[in-house]
């Protein structure tokens, strides 16, 4: 499916929990050891600017400290998400406590001043007896850094400048600086056993010490629960035949109301209805609290939407899990009739015939238990693209910015590279006459090493497809099939789940072999391998929306894909107006990404795979993947 660059946060893929520490720090007190305190920093996206994200406790008189508050971050697969943690040696916590954080200071009231603090009343009368008329709605509200003020302020702004200056620097005098580093989150999951130790820096001349980082997902309750259930003798509700009954599962909320979270399929004409096995997530049954109720009602279909009530019962996911040792029958109530017949006894019976519980697993937990994401890249070095030389051509080498061609694989690759050991990638191209005898190839290494086209890292692969436009003749037609079963052939020699292949195809047009592309596509859908097509230019691309199978399933020859394994984007809908290209591409990875976890579990699950424990800290690392 196409998607479009929209601009909304997609919902996280899980929380995930950091533990921070230190070892050998710089020691910068006299008569102790220095007393460590970790801040950690977010990269926006937008604007690229570090916003504080929260700090550890600190901890007196030590260099290899263990912090017990952890940080917890929404976690992207499909983003780069790059953290800064700088390291502080506190002499004075009076002067690093929320008492002079922005946290805690107390707010401003005006909208326009965009919630900047000031310390007291006392300076609000201060500032307003500097300008009795301020009506505090300044256009450009004061922001650190904001010394000297700018002339267009008015006197208030410019003296809450000066005092919001001088109240951060000197909180920050007694606050020595030990180190930093910076790393994405995705290196931290991917990290063996999901911790990773990176050297502190930032202090010249000397060695900092080290941070340790551990991420863990934190348990949301991920089980399934799957069970069966039956009535008998439910209420006659049909003027002509029996009724057609359905069950509707409610959580209750804390304040007392009820949210839908099931609907079984209706049994028609019967009265002793047996509904299909279905599967729920348990969180979405009780959210976790094994006695919350759940209601159940009983509903009579009718055509027309104006179901019956029939009646209804309760129950808790406690009391739902007895019945994985014995059969658990609930009587089916209906208050009106209840209150109106003294005779009434039940209006039926629903017994639930099973019920198990088996874990959810997670992309977390794949990648947690050593499972690796092995990245490879084939460029369109077809003619369409123009003349790399010429400024109109799609591989035109700027020296200004990046081509769409480039902007598209540093985007994917650098979020990819995080969950690789090796940092190892095998780049192709195809479509182009190689020197020196003009042979037409359609999946050549880009760094003209047959024997192994392994790039390293993707500063090495944007290397290896600037060096192939300097020596190749961009010629065509364009064909895929060769490449993905090239990949393919890698991905068929593992099926134990340690590896997951991510072929990312960057092309300009129309494909010319789309039934030798289906039918490799068909074949890849069982194996552990997923495709990204990134379209550049401003061809049409209606092939390449028949080969992403969101709508309709890829099929070759009366075979179907057994899985979705195909997300296709144009780029053009991720080019930003201004001429971010760095918004451009975390649209563009955000969007094109999104799919493969998803896809990484669809595979597993068919072949009833499940993730491997975190290996140990001291384990050897995952054998090498089989290479394309």
């Amino acid at each position: 499916m196409s998607l479009s660059g929209a601009s909304e946060r997609s919902v996280p893929a899980t929380k995930i929990e950091i533990t921070v520490s230190c070892r050998n720090l710089l020691d910068l007190d006299t008569f102790s050891k220095s007393d460590p305190m970790v801040v950690l920093y977010t990269q926006s996206r937008a604007s690229q600017e570090w916003r504080e994200f929260g700090r550890t406790e600190v901890i007196d008189n030590t260099l290899n400290p263990d912090f017990v508050r952890k940080f917890v971050l929404d976690y992207f697969f499909e983003e780069k998400q790059n953290l800064r943690f700088d390291v502080y040696n506190v002499d004075s916590k009076t002067n690093i406590s929320k008492t002079v954080s922005e946290q805690s200071i107390p707010w401003w009231p005006g909208q326009a001043h965009r919630r900047q603090p000031v310390c007291s009343m006392t300076l609000l009368r201060i500032l307003l007896s500097l300008n009795p008329n301020s009506t505090l709605l300044a256009t450009n509200p004061p922001s650190w850094p904001s010394f000297p003020a700018p002339a267009s302020w008015c006197p208030a702004c410019a003296f809450y400048s000066l005092f919001l200056f001088l109240l951060r620097h000197l909180s920050d005098i007694q606050k020595d600086f030990l180190g930093q580093a910076f790393l994405a989150l995705g290196e931290v999951i991917g990290g063996q056993g999901s911790r990773v130790e990176r050297p502190l820096t930032g202090v010249p001349g000397k060695k900092c010490g080290t941070i340790l980082l551990t991420a863990e997902e934190l348990s949301n309750c991920r089980d399934i629960a799957t069970m069966q259930l039956c009535a008998n003798k439910l209420d006659k509700k049909d003027f002509f035949g029996k009724s057609d009954p359905f069950l509707v599962f409610y959580r209750s909320n804390e304040d007392g109301t009820f949210t839908i979270c099931h609907k079984t399929e209706v049994v028609k004409n019967t009265l002793n209805p047996v509904w299909q096995p279905f599967s729920i997530p348990v969180r979405a049954l009780c959210n976790g609290d094994y006695d919350r109720t759940v209601k159940i009602d009983v509903y009579d279909w009718d055509r027309d939407g104006s179901h019956d009530f029939i009646g209804e019962f309760t129950t808790s996911y406690r009391e739902l899990s007895k019945a994985q040792n014995q059969f658990t029958v609930y009587e089916v109530l209906n208050p009106r009739k209840k209150c109106k017949k003294k005779k009434y006894v039940n209006s039926g019976t629903v017994t639930l015939l099973s019920f198990s519980v088996d874990s959810e697993f997670t992309f977390v937990d794949y990648i947690k238990g050593g499972t690796q994401l092995n990245f490879t890249v084939a460029i369109d070095f077809t003619a369409s693209n123009g003349n790399p030389l010429q400024p109109t051509s799609l591989h035109y080498m700027s020296p200004y910015q990046l081509s769409a061609y480039a902007m598209a694989l540093k985007a994917v690759g650098e979020i990819i590279q995080d969950y690789d050991s090796d940092k190892l990638f095998p780049a192709y191209g195809f479509g182009a006459k190689l020197p020196p005898e003009g042979r037409i190839s359609h999946q050549f290494p880009l760094n003209n090493n047959d024997e192994d086209p392994n790039c390293a890292g993707i500063e090495g692969v944007l290397e290896s497809y600037f060096q192939s436009l300097r020596t190749v003749q961009l010629y065509g037609p364009t064909y895929f099939a060769p490449v993905i079963n090239q990949v393919a052939r890698a991905a068929a020699k593992i099926s134990d789940g340690s590896q997951y292949y991510v072929l990312l195809i960057i092309t300009d047009g129309v494909i010319s072999d789309m039934t030798q592309t289906k039918e490799a596509i068909v074949s890849a859908s069982s194996l552990p391998m997923s495709i990204i097509i990134v379209g550049v230019g401003p061809a049409m691309f209606e092939a390449m929306e028949e080969l992403d199978g969101d709508d309709v399933r890829v099929s070759s020859r009366g075979r179907y894909a057994e899985r979705d394994i195909v997300q296709f984007v144009p780029f053009r809908d991720y080019v930003d107006r201004s001429g971010n290209q760095v918004l451009s591409m975390a649209r563009l990875a955000k969007d094109v990404l999104a799919e493969i976890p998803e896809q990484l579990l669809s595979y597993m699950r068919t072949r009833d795979i499940q993730p491997r424990p975190p290996p140990p800290a001291n384990s050897s690392p995952t054998p090498a993947p089989e290479q394309p």
